[in-house]
C-alpha cells in the first residue's frame, strides 16, 4: 500500500486538510507583505528641489514654477523670475519637497535617498535578490534534511527578523544588510507551507485548494498591504507589522505534522506512521493497523530493490544524470527564469502611469482573486502544460500590446485606462506564475521536492536581478521593456511543449520513477484535445 492509498484512508481531505490550507492561507498573507515591502517601503512621491523662495506655496504653484525646468526633483535653483524657476549654475540639490501621499513617509523620503543618492534603495534591492538566492539554496536543503516543518518555521522567523532589523535603520549599509537577511526567505516561506499542503491533499483537490487559497488570502494581504502603510505613516512601522505576524509559526507543531511522504521517502517509516495515524485522528477515521503495516512493507520492498540506484541518484544532482529528467529540469529552470522576471516587473513597477502607486498597486492586485479562479478552472479542464503554455502565449501578445500603447498614450489623460492595462498585466502574470509552481512540484520527484523546487525557484529570482535593467531600456526606447518581455514569455510557451501533462497522472516519488514519467507521451498531447491510448499507458485515477 502506497502512501497515496494509505493517505486516503487517513484522510486527504477532512479537517486536518482544512486546518493546514488555513495555515496555508495565513502564510500567503505573510507572503504577500514580506515580498512586497520593498515595492511599499520604496515608493517615492512626486518631489522638487527645494529653496525658500518656494516656502508656503502650493504643490500646483510649485510645480507651474519647476515646469520649464528639464529636471525639477534634481535642479538647484538660483531665483524664481516672474513665476519661471531659474536653474544655478553651482551647486547641487541637498534637500526636497516631497509630495507625501497621505502623509506616508518612505524610506526614499526619510532617508532622502533620490537623484544621485537614488542608488543606494537600488542597492538595498539587490541585496534582497541575493539573499532570496542563498536563502532559497539554504532552505531548499534544510527542507529534504531536517524536514518540511521545522524549515517552514525557521525560513518565516528569518524573513521576519529581516524586516524587523530593517524598521531600525539610518544607513545605507545597514539598510542593505538588513534586506539580504530579510530576502533570505522571500521564496521559501511561501512554497514550504505550498509542499506541505501539497503533500497532503487529495490530488483531485490540489487545484482548487491551494489556488483558491491563494487567491483569497494573497490578494488580501496585497491589497491591505498600502492601506497598512499609509495608516501607520512610516516606513518603519510598516515593516514592524510585517514582521510580527511571523511569531504564529512557533504554534504551528500543536496542529500540523512533518511530511509523512518525506518521511517515507527518507526510510523513516514508523515517522511517517506516525504522521499518518495523527492525521487519521484528526480526521476520526479508523484505519486498521495492518494497513500501516503494508504501508511499512510496500516501501521497504521499493526501497531496498531501488537501493542501488537510490545511492547513485536521489540527489539533485541525479536530476541531470539521465536524459529525461536533465531536459524536464533545464526546461523548468529557463521556464522559472521567465515566469519569474516577468512576474516581478510587472507586479512592481507602479509608478509612473499617470495615478497613485498606492492606489494602483492596490487595485491592481484584486486580479489576483479571478486569477485564482482561472488556474481552478482551466487547469483541470485543459491540463497543466495547457495552462502554462496558453498563459505565457496570451502574455506575450498583452504585454506588446500594452508596451506599444504606453508609447502613444498621455499618461495623465488615460490615467484609468492604463490602470486597467496594468492589471490586466498583473492577471496573466500571476497565472503564468502561480501555474508554473504546482506543474514544476508535479514533475519533480518527491524524494528531491524540497531541493528542486528551491533551485528551480532560486534560478528564477537569480534571473530577477535583471528586472531593473530590463526597464531601463525604457529610456533607450520606451516600449523596449515590454518587447524584451513579450519575447521572453514566447519563449516560454515553447518550452512547455517540452514538458510531460502531469494532470490524472500517479506523480514521481523516485528519480526512477521520474525518467520513466510519461514516457510514451507526445510533445503536443493536451488532454483537452486528445486522448491517451489505453493500451499506451495505464493512467491512474487520483
Amino acid at each position: 500500500m502506497d502512501f497515496d492509498a494509505l493517505l486516503e484512508k487517513c484522510g486527504n481531505y477532512g479537517r486536518y486538510q482544512f486546518v493546514l490550507l488555513l495555515v496555508y492561507g495565513y502564510t500567503n498573507i505573510m507572503s504577500s507583505m514580506h515580498y512586497f515591502a520593498q515595492t511599499i517601503i520604496s515608493f517615492t512621491p512626486e518631489h522638487w528641489c527645494n529653496h525658500e523662495l518656494l516656502e508656503n506655496l502650493t504643490y500646483t504653484e510649485i510645480r507651474e514654477i519647476y515646469s520649464q525646468i528639464e529636471n525639477p526633483s534634481c535642479t538647484l535653483l538660483d531665483d524664481i523670475v516672474n513665476g519661471t524657476a531659474v536653474a544655478s549654475d553651482f551647486g547641487e540639490c541637498e534637500d526636497w519637497i516631497f509630495k507625501y501621499e497621505n502623509g506616508y513617509e518612505s524610506v526614499t523620503t526619510d532617508l532622502k535617498w533620490v537623484c544621485d543618492d537614488a542608488v543606494k534603495g537600488a542597492i538595498g534591492q539587490s541585496f534582497l535578490y541575493l539573499g532570496s538566492v542563498l536563502g532559497t539554496i539554504l532552505f531548499g536543503f534544510l527542507a529534504d534534511k531536517i524536514g518540511r516543518l521545522p524549515t517552514m518555521m525557521l525560513t518565516t522567523i528569518t524573513g521576519a527578523a529581516g524586516d524587523f532589523i530593517t524598521s531600525f535603520v539610518t544607513t545605507p549599509h545597514a539598510f542593505a544588510a538588513s534586506r539580504f537577511i530579510s530576502g533570505l526567505s522571500i521564496d521559501t516561506l511561501f512554497y514550504m507551507s505550498y509542499i506541505m499542503v501539497f503533500e497532503y491533499l487529495d490530488p483531485k483537490k490540489r487545484t482548487f485548494g491551494l489556488n483558491i487559497m491563494m487567491a483569497f488570502f494573497y490578494f488580501f494581504g496585497l491589497v491591505m498591504s498600502p492601506w497598512y502603510a499609509i495608516w501607520v505613516g512610516s516606513w518603519r512601522k510598516y515593516l514592524l507589522i510585517a514582521s510580527l505576524p511571523a511569531l504564529v509559526v512557533l504554534i504551528y507543531p500543536l496542529f500540523i505534522v512533518e511530511s509523512a511522504q518525506w518521511l517515507a521517502t527518507k526510510g523513516d517509516y514508523k515517522g511517517a506512521v506516525r504522521c499518518l495515524k495523527r492525521v487519521a485522528k484528526f480526521n476520526k477515521r479508523e484505519v486498521e493497523e495492518e494497513h500501516f503495516d503494508q504501508f511499512i512493507s510496500h516501501y521497504e520492498e521499493k526501497m531496498a530493490s531501488e537501493q542501488k540506484e537510490k545511492e547513485e541518484k536521489d540527489t539533485f544532482m541525479g536530476l541531470f544524470r539521465t536524459p529525461r529528467l536533465r531536459k524536464f529540469t533545464i526546461v523548468l529552470f529557463i521556464k522559472s527564469m521567465i515566469t519569474t522576471i516577468s512576474y516581478d516587473i510587472i507586479s512592481r513597477n507602479m509608478e509612473g502611469f499617470g495615478s497613485s502607486p498606492f492606489l494602483l498597486f492596490s487595485l491592481t492586485s484584486i486580479v489576483y482573486i479571478p486569477a485564482g479562479f482561472t488556474i481552478i478552472l482551466l487547469q483541470n479542464r485543459i491540463g497543466r502544460k495547457g495552462l502554462a503554455c496558453g498563459s505565457l502565449f496570451v502574455g506575450a501578445i498583452l504585454t506588446a500590446i500594452t508596451g506599444v500603447l504606453l508609447a502613444i498614450l498621455d499618461l495623465k489623460e488615460n490615467a484609468a485606462f492604463l490602470a486597467c492595462m496594468v492589471g490586466l498585466g498583473r492577471y496573466i502574470a500571476i497565472v503564468s506564475y502561480e501555474a508554473e509552481a504546482q506543474y514544476a512540484a508535479e514533475i519533480v520527484p518527491t524524494s528531491v521536492r524540497g531541493r528542486g523546487m528551491a533551485n528551480i525557484h532560486v534560478v528564477g529570482y537569480a534571473f530577477s536581478f535583471l528586472s531593473a535593467y530590463v526597464i531601463y531600456l525604457s529610456n533607450i526606447f520606451k516600449p523596449l521593456p515590454s518587447i524584451v518581455l513579450a519575447v521572453l514569455m514566447l519563449c516560454g510557451a515553447a518550452l512547455c511543449l517540452m514538458l510531460p501533462e502531469t494532470l490524472n497522472q500517479k506523480l514521481p516519488e523516485t528519480l526512477l520513477d521520474g525518467e520513466h514519467f510519461c514516457s510514451d507521451e507526445k510533445w503536443y498531447y493536451f488532454p483537452c484535445i486528445g486522448r491517451k491510448k489505453k493500451d499506451e499507458v495505464e493512467v491512474t485515477k487520483l
